[in-house]
């Protein structure tokens, strides 16, 4: 985990990261939706119980809705009834990077992609049920599911 964000929502470019896949904000601003980029670039939330997958059970593989990158399996998804999809593993350690979080009054994980540093959501450490016990809190308007052709 590294140091706290910036609690005004500055792209990570302009606080000296570097990601693989890295684009200036007008890029961003072209290629991403308002809400898309309110979230996977300025750290915004969706609303809870709002998002396409929240409550999904298709099998495939979740990725980042900005670059691309593979982040989650639909095999580690469940159903933590907190209004955002939830995993309790990426599909890779290293596919998401995790950010103390100091803003909004309270102390918390940011999750990003490590491959083009947008926001993804939070995990929190809250899930005894799952085989981590961790709960990674996700924004569907964050990820791209690709159904398995089972």
């Amino acid at each position: 985990m590294t140091a706290g964000r910036n609690t005004a929502g500055a792209p990570r470019a302009e606080q000296g990261m570097s990601y693989q896949v890295s684009k200036t904000d007008e890029q961003w601003r072209a290629e991403l939706s308002r809400e898309e980029y309110a979230v996977l670039r300025q750290a915004g939330t969706e609303r809870p119980f709002t998002g396409e997958y929240d409550s999904t059970t298709t099998e495939g593989v979740y990725s980042c809705r900005a670059c691309g990158a593979e982040l989650f399996r639909s095999e580690t998804k469940f159903d933590s009834h907190c209004g955002w999809p939830s995993f309790y593993a990426p599909s890779e350690k290293d596919n998401v990077e995790l950010h103390e979080d100091i803003s909004m009054g309270m102390k918390r994980v940011e999750v990003l992609c490590a491959t083009c540093g947008s926001h993804l959501g939070h995990v929190f450490d809250d899930a005894p049920q799952t085989p981590t016990g961790d709960r990674y809190c996700m924004n569907s308007v964050s990820l791209k599911l690709a159904p398995s052709n089972s």
